[in-house]
């Protein structure tokens, strides 16, 4: 089991609901294939480096998960198939991007002078 990390950027013209179901599908998608969903970040709206499909805007997602590295060709398929979806992007987190987004999330601060005792 590998570690991820998921950006997904859906079209501005959902509605809060269909962002939510959108979510909740693809959280779906990883538990029923054997992985698991340690952490969801719902951006919200925002602009755009650039328009795409004459858009300026979208939906921003992002998603922490660990699934067998198999698992991710299907996710794309699903991902490409999906209509409401303009961009994704998954990354494999190594050991220390996972340990970071953890102490992140717990709310510890990284101080410089850790880094510099390291």
């Amino acid at each position: 089991m590998n570690n991820y990390e998921l950006m997904v950027i859906f079209t501005p013209v959902l509605s809060e609901e269909e962002y939510k179901a959108a979510q909740s599908k693809y959280a779906a998608i990883v538990k029923e294939n054997g992985g698991e969903v340690s952490h969801t970040n719902p951006w919200g709206l925002k602009s755009l480096a650039y328009p795409i499909a004459k858009k300026t805007t979208g939906l921003y997602w992002v998603m922490e998960y660990s699934a067998p590295s198999s698992f991710n060709e299907k996710l794309k398929t699903q991902l490409l198939r999906d209509e409401s979806v303009m961009r994704h992007m998954y990354t494999v987190l190594d050991k220390y991007a996972v340990e970071y987004n953890a102490k992140k999330k717990s709310g510890v601060k990284h101080s410089v002078t850790e880094k510099a005792e390291a």
